[in-house]
């Protein structure tokens, strides 16, 4: 596999911005807010385009860092990628002969392996850094590298590298997970988009973003079908055209906001919200006894006072979707912390996400771990500002969340992982009343530090 351009292996991670968070508790929230674009659903529509050399244009693109990041690396491959406006993003892969995915890119965001089926259909080859990424616990690739297996590749492991090529092309074939993984099977469809024949994944993810997906390559000309619901069939095609899409709505944006509501005491109503895509989660809501009115595209909140005893403990499992989201876990021990009673909390799909909440403890919440999958929850407790540190996206989310039911201001370190995922969330907070403030980390070189994730 030949390029044009000399290969580097050594890597020195970049510096990031080093933010905090300076939350004042205590305050309800009331207002209207509009949710951002699927994170989730954005960063593999961007991978998407690049299947065809045809314009194609992206609208409700949420403006985060990992958006911000995919699109570095697609220019780095020599795509063209114009963001002509806040939310919208035009894209044009036309000859594309720098097929390196580097480390840089994996690094700072996992989502970047979503590259391998894409290039490797449309182009043949690429070479691709082992993934990156937030730091919940193991999330291998290799079932998306046996996928493109499965579909002819041929693909070899050196130096924290994958080199996969398709001699000639991609075929057709039977692409079976042992487990539903939502980006192999999204790997796997856009592989099999531009292959030779007819693939059957399963069993395929049933995610939301996963639809949307499919909603959009449809529009570029592919044939993709949900044979059952675990089963997704695609019809490989020569070529696919450029197209345009609006990103669906960000349910886990929603389901943040509506504990923000549940937890503070206050009264919000979400526009353009996927009440369709949270049925599990509002089902906990609704066992809690947290006030949820679904409209036809609007989710209205109002919360209990704080301390008034109103919420109740529930037991929850987190699965794949149709399950309880597990990027919903967080904020919903959050506001477990506030039932009356004992919630335990099952973790089913990452091994490290619990480990967040011996920053929640620090606040004053009552957690026990059992082991990195299960924790108990006793509330109500009486949170309070503390010092804590972000460990990841969703439980940075969360600490927002706590410190706005909390007596007194919260440091929250960390705050740069937050801006990957949340499109100004700050600011949607201040519009709804509180007082939640993101300042450069004191101590650092004008708030400059290697990365943590």
């Amino acid at each position: 596999m030949a390029d044009a351009r000399p290969f580097h292996w050594e890597f020195t991670p970049p510096a990031v911005p080093r933010e905090i968070f300076r939350v004042e508790g205590g305050r309800p929230l009331h207002g209207r807010l509009a949710v951002s674009g699927s994170k989730n659903a954005a960063l593999k529509l961007l991978a998407a385009a690049t299947l065809t050399g045809e314009r194609c244009r992206l609208t409700n693109v949420p403006e985060i860092e990992d958006v911000r990041v995919m699109a570095e690396t697609l220019r780095d491959l020599g795509v063209v990628v114009d963001h002509p406006e806040a939310n919208v993003y035009e894209i044009a892969s036309g000859d594309v002969d720098w097929l390196f995915v580097p480390l840089e890119a994996a690094a700072r965001m996992r989502a970047s392996f979503i590259l391998l089926g894409p290039l490797l259909a449309r182009f043949g080859r690429v070479i691709i850094s082992n993934p990156g990424g937030d730091r919940i616990g193991r999330r291998p690739v290799n079932l998306h590298v046996e996928a493109m297996r499965a579909l002819g590749a041929q693909i070899d492991y050196r130096n924290g590298y994958y080199f996969a090529r398709a001699p000639g092309r991609l075929r057709g074939g039977e692409v079976v997970f042992p487990t539903v993984t939502v980006m192999g099977t999204e790997n796997a469809i856009l592989a099999a988009t531009l292959a030779e024949g007819t693939t059957h994944i399963r069993p395929a993810a049933q995610e939301p973003e996963v639809d949307d997906l499919i909603a959009f390559l449809r529009k570029m000309g592919a044939d993709i079908e949900r044979a059952a619901p675990d089963t997704i069939v695609v019809r490989g095609q020569r070529r696919l055209r450029g197209a345009e899409h609006r990103v669906l709505p960000d349910r886990i944006e929603a389901g943040t906001f509506v504990v923000a509501a549940a937890i503070t005491g206050g009264e919000v109503t979400l526009e353009g919200a996927p009440c369709e895509h949270l049925g599990a989660f509002l089902g906990v809501l609704a066992e809690v006894g947290v006030a949820v009115a679904c409209g036809r595209d609007t989710i209205e909140v109002r919360g209990a006072p704080p301390g008034s005893g109103a919420y109740r403990a529930v037991d929850i499992a987190t699965d794949a979707y149709p399950g309880l989201a597990t990027d919903l876990q967080p904020p919903t021990c959050v506001l477990l912390s506030q039932a009356s009673g004992t919630s335990r909390v099952h973790e089913t799909i990452f091994e490290d996400r619990l480990e967040w909440l011996a920053e929640l403890a620090r606040m004053g919440a009552a957690v026990e771990m059992a082991d990195p999958h299960h924790a108990a929850i006793h509330g109500p407790a009486r949170l309070h500002g503390a010092d804590v540190e972000i460990g990841d996206l969703r439980a940075g989310a969360s600490l927002i969340l706590a410190a706005l039911a909390a007596e007194g201001t919260t440091t929250i370190h960390g705050a740069h992982h937050v801006r990957r995922g949340y499109e100004n969330i700050e600011r949607k907070f201040q519009e709804l009343g509180a007082r939640v403030t993101r300042l450069p980390e004191p101590g650092t070189a004008e708030g400059m530090a290697p990365p943590t994730s």
